[in-house]
């Protein structure tokens, strides 16, 4: 029962989150009772939240907040479902997504796709980002005013979406969006919370591929989103 309740819960912040950003000042308290026979659309708005995404997008113009901006091709915004109940966040583009602006598009964007797949769901149905929207040189981890300067189009995002569930992938993903200084190894294996929202942590697809026995730990966290998911 108390479950239950938490669900019901975060559910209602998320929504409240999501009126928030999408302009939403109060609530009209008057009744009308004309309408109380007629069915009301219950959940999200795509196209609102799509709109949404695009305005955030539109602010974040032609960025020149850091100085990552000097060595990119390209911004990397993010793609997928706009009221997906999933979310994937990595720390940054590559050197393919760079050259094609959206994001996990190579290697270890192939490598995510298998994930999504083995999960009985499609790339298109689930939201993809990164904490950066620009590739820090020769992939190097993003230095902390680099983050500074993108989480809060990251968090509008994530709000814009509003989300059942976030998955974060690697270390600095974690961290940014968790604020907690831990190992991932510490921090896999178990859901916590942001704003609401379920987050699971666990290893980046670039590090399975250099790091490929920790596929069946990775494994181990999906399959605990799945099953919050009622995929299994």
């Amino acid at each position: 029962m108390g479950e239950e309740f938490s669900r019901l819960i975060a559910g209602f912040r998320n929504t409240l989150r999501f009126m928030a950003a999408c302009g939403c000042k109060g609530f009209d308290t008057t009744i009308d009772r004309r309408r109380l026979d007629q069915p009301g659309k219950i959940g999200r708005d795509a196209t609102l939240s799509a709109k949404i995404l695009k305005e955030i997008r539109t602010d974040l113009g032609d960025c020149r907040r850091c100085g990552l901006c000097r060595s990119r091709t390209n911004i990397v915004f993010g793609v997928g479902d706009p009221r997906a109940g999933l979310i994937f966040v990595g720390e940054g583009p590559g050197e393919d997504e760079d050259l094609s602006g959206d994001p996990f598009v190579g290697r270890a964007g192939r490598l995510l796709d298998r994930i999504i797949d083995a999960m009985k769901l499609a790339r298109e149905s689930v939201y993809i980002c990164n904490i950066v929207k620009c590739r820090p040189p020769a992939n190097r981890t993003p230095l902390p005013e680099e983050i500074e300067c993108c989480m809060p189009f990251l968090e509008r995002q994530i709000a814009a979406v509003a989300p059942d569930f976030i998955c974060t992938l690697g270390a600095t993903a974690t961290r940014s969006l968790l604020k907690i200084d831990a190992p991932i190894s510490r921090l896999r294996g178990r859901f916590h919370d942001y704003q609401g929202i379920q987050v699971m942590p666990t290893y980046h697809p670039a590090y399975l591929l250099r790091y490929p026995e920790r596929k069946r730990e990775t494994w181990e966290d999906i399959k605990m989103i799945m099953k919050a998911m009622a995929l299994i």
